[in-house]
């Protein structure tokens, strides 16, 4: 029987190219990875968060009902110390955003999309104060 860690959350996101996938997360967003069974599989890890990253030979994307198949508007929320030097980072290494910055009570957040059009929200808290 296998033990299950509850301290760490999996989210599967569908890709297209799970190696552009696994160098984007590694690449620009400090995941790290954890295995491969490419080109079908691989999963990254940033702290507690597993993500599975599943191309069209996974059982997983097998498993997605065709009407279910595209990238929505469910996404990964990561926090950061400083959003506008991650911003400047990451467009300095030619990452796109799908969103410009929104600002609300709780914090700032700008949506940028993984190689798949996964959405990944980077947020930062507003300042206690």
């Amino acid at each position: 029987m296998t033990e299950i860690d509850d301290r760490v959350v999996s989210v599967r996101y569908i890709v297209d190219d799970v190696q552009a996938a696994v160098d984007f997360y590694t690449t620009h967003l400090g995941f790290t990875l954890r295995s491969a069974h490419l080109p079908a599989f691989a999963d990254v890890m940033r702290g507690p968060l597993r993500l599975l990253l599943s191309g069209a030979a996974s059982s997983g994307a097998r498993a997605t009902p065709a009407d279910a198949a595209t990238a929505g508007r469910n996404r990964i929320h990561l926090t950061v110390a400083d959003l506008d030097a991650e911003i400047e980072r990451l467009r300095g290494a030619g990452v796109g955003f799908r969103s410009e910055v929104v600002s609300g009570p709780g914090g700032r957040q700008i949506l940028l999309a993984d190689p798949a059009g996964n959405l990944v929200e980077l947020f930062a808290p507003a300042s206690a104060g």
